[in-house]
């Protein structure tokens, strides 16, 4: 099929808003699934994980692929829940356009808020689809509005409800004026189309009126046309609205009720003719392996092969399933690809086009594509795979950084092995979660980025990787840092296996700004201190990095830099230098005014008016900071700050003092310094 008819879409969506039943929908009326599939009887198809349908809830971003109209869509489910960020993250990386869904209720939620903002930093061309207009409270144009207040867009609606709550029955279709209705009891039964009535024509009118001021912004020709009162070319209005998209001038809306089948159709339609195809988009920035500069690659079937490996899976048969995005050539089956990142070459056994949790054969992937690569043993999320002739690495993903800790231990002797492996197999499909050993007590200890997070991570532990094990209670990772500048030189000179080790370093320790990193240059020359020297400096230094300074947590956001050094022709070493820049980094740091940081964690409360009061002063006793109130009918909203180590087991705090009808969600903010110390 050529790349004009392909769409990589995304359906992203706070929790709750209807994300997986419209997915579910979707593959029913592109004849990918035979029968509809709900969440509430555990039945969806793109939620296969055991735990995703016991839970109702979207953990894992399957890619599945499915036709409408002679078009190829892969679609990539993506979770609303904050804890898979990465999920999330790594998803919005390969998409070519996204189809953000609304609850009709609830509106703009903090987590379509947060996935919102993730696509504009990877500039994701987006529709949107409101959803449950079938809902008690349901109001599309509030909704409308705060997708202008809350998220900066233009909303530009397509179609118009009829009706809304119990009395909703349709949808008014601004583009062709007139009626879609669907029959209630036969999903498999097509739309009915009806002419506008009175009641619905003004209004109709006035929102076409609407959709021609806004389309004449970028198109001259369709201004005149409406001026002159000629008639606009259906392809026309397509074009430019798909143009709109594509430079993100405004936000093409759908809506409907995808429980009872109202809508979704014409949301497809909009897919193909609104979201860009592979070819439509810019070239892909990467950077050239052998000379460090940025490169442009083109989205060109002709080229030499290019893909990222966005997501990878574990399956029991057949080991790591790689899903990959095919950006430019072709991927074979039978042949060999080289891994830029780990730079290896490995086989591919086979290609998989897949379909949530089946798939089929094919014999090649080419640029554009999504699919799953079976036989890559080495490859991480992140990792570019191509020809060995031109190594280019695209843009590599980034994550943010576990904050929570736990540990877990097996729970006979025998599981140790087994526990280690599935955890290790566990961190290469999810890059914010991490695994380490404490030195003093052998303890294992995971990390990753909730309460949620970790819990799902152990029940696939013992329910799907069939491994007995028990973890402790939650634990705040935290940070060091220092607060003044210090230097402080440092000589090493032993002798290790008969042989003289000497080095002398001088080093200065200076506080960075949060969120700047740790950085480490030199300001001396090789005549002082050779290139080989000075990197065994750098890695000392570095290594000392993950150690801490008073308390063994990882240290963040200091600047080192390399001062002064002596060294010998007869004695030095890159180990004795290695040893020294590591101890004197530890000195420095230890008199560098040492502090601890704590992660803070930003809050969203969504909970009934008549408990606000109950829910601040709960929240204001466990440190947290409110930072504005924001009122909708019959809830509030509250965004607040809190230290992490006092928000553990706030779900159940929380549905106590609301009568089980608060909300919340959290995710990392910031580091700063914790009163008090450990």
């Amino acid at each position: 099929m050529s790349v004009e008819h392909m769409r990589n879409i995304g359906i992203m969506a706070h929790i709750d808003a209807g994300k997986t039943t419209t997915t579910e929908r979707i593959l029913f009326y592109t004849g990918k699934s035979h029968k509809i599939g709900e969440v509430d009887d555990g039945e969806a198809t793109m939620d296969w994980m055991e735990q995703e349908q016991n839970r109702g809830i979207t953990i894992v971003s399957a890619a599945t692929t499915c036709f409408w109209n002679k078009n190829h869509i892969n679609i990539i489910d993506t979770p609303g829940h904050v804890d898979f960020t990465a999920e999330v993250e790594r998803s919005l990386r390969v998409l070519d356009g996204a189809v953000a869904i609304f609850c009709a209720v609830g509106g703009v939620e903090p987590q379509s808020e947060t996935v919102w903002h993730q696509a504009n930093t990877y500039n994701v061309p987006r529709i949107a689809y409101i959803n449950k207009m079938d809902r008690i409270g349901a109001d599309f144009f509030s909704v409308l509005n705060e997708l202008e207040e809350k998220l900066g867009a233009k909303p530009l609606p397509l179609y118009l409800p009829i009706g809304a709550e119990s009395d909703f029955n349709g949808i008014i279709d601004i583009i062709n004026m007139r009626e879609i209705y669907w029959p209630e009891d036969d999903p498999k039964a097509g739309m009915e189309f009806k002419e506008l009535s009175a009641e619905n024509k003004s209004l109709a009118e006035q929102w076409r009126e609407n959709l021609f001021d806004t389309l004449g912004t970028i198109s001259d020709e369709i201004t005149e046309l409406y001026l002159e009162g000629e008639e606009i070319p259906k392809t026309l209005i397509n074009e430019t609205i798909r143009k709109g998209v594509l430079n993100q001038d405004f936000l093409p809306t759908f809506v409907g009720a995808s429980l009872r089948n109202i809508g979704v159709q014409p949301l497809l339609d909009g897919i193909v003719n609104y979201l860009p195809a592979p070819n439509d988009l810019p070239p892909v920035p990467g950077v050239s392996v052998k000379t460090e500069e940025d490169v442009l690659v083109e989205r060109n079937e002709k080229d030499s092969p290019l893909a990222l490996v966005f997501k990878i899976q574990n399956d029991r048969e057949a080991g790591s399933l790689c899903y990959v995005r095919v950006y430019s050539g072709e991927i074979k089956k039978g042949t060999a690809v080289y891994n830029m990142n780990k730079r290896k070459r490995e086989r591919i056994n086979r290609i998989l086009r897949m379909h949530s949790n089946t798939s089929e054969d094919l014999s090649s992937l080419s640029a554009g594509d999504i699919g799953v690569i079976i036989g890559l043993k080495d490859a991480q999320t992140g990792d570019t795979i191509g020809s060995e002739g031109r190594q280019i690495l695209l843009e590599s993903m980034t994550f943010p950084e576990p904050v929570i800790t736990v540990a877990i231990e097996p729970k006979t002797i025998s599981d140790m092995d087994k526990l280690k492996r599935t955890l290790n197999l566990l961190t290469k499909e999810d890059p914010t979660f991490s695994v380490s050993e404490n030195e003093e007590t052998g303890q294992l200890v995971i990390s990753g980025m909730g309460e949620l997070h970790l819990d799902v991570l152990l029940t696939r532990i013992v329910e799907e990787f069939k491994v007995g094990a028990k973890i402790g209670n939650p634990q705040v990772s935290y940070r060091e840092s220092i607060s003044a500048v210090n230097e402080h030189s440092e000589k090493f000179n032993k002798i290790v296996a008969g042989k003289e080790n000497f080095a002398s370093v001088k080093l200065k320790v200076s506080p960075l700004s949060r969120g700047e990193g740790n950085q480490f240059k030199s300001e001396v020359s090789e005549k002082t201190l050779p290139r080989e020297y000075q990197d065994a400096v750098r890695r000392g230094v570095e290594n000392s990095f993950s150690s801490g300074i008073q308390y063994g947590y990882p240290s963040i956001d200091i600047g080192v830099t390399l001062v002064d050094a002596e060294y010998s022709e007869m004695t030095s070493t890159a180990f004795a230098f290695e040893a020294a820049s590591a101890l004197c980094y530890d000195n420095a740091c230890s008199s560098a005014s040492p502090v601890l940081l704590e992660p803070v964690m930003k809050i969203s409360i969504l909970s009934p008016k008549d408990y606000i009061g109950e829910v601040i002063s709960n929240l204001t006793v466990r440190g947290g900071m409110v930072n504005s109130l924001e009122s909708r009918p019959a809830i509030e909203q509250i965004n607040a700050q809190a230290p992490l180590s006092k928000m553990f087991g706030y779900s159940t705090v929380l549905r106590s003092l609301t009568q089980g009808r608060g909300t919340f969600s959290m995710e990392f903010s910031h580091f700063e310094p914790k009163s008090g110390g450990l």
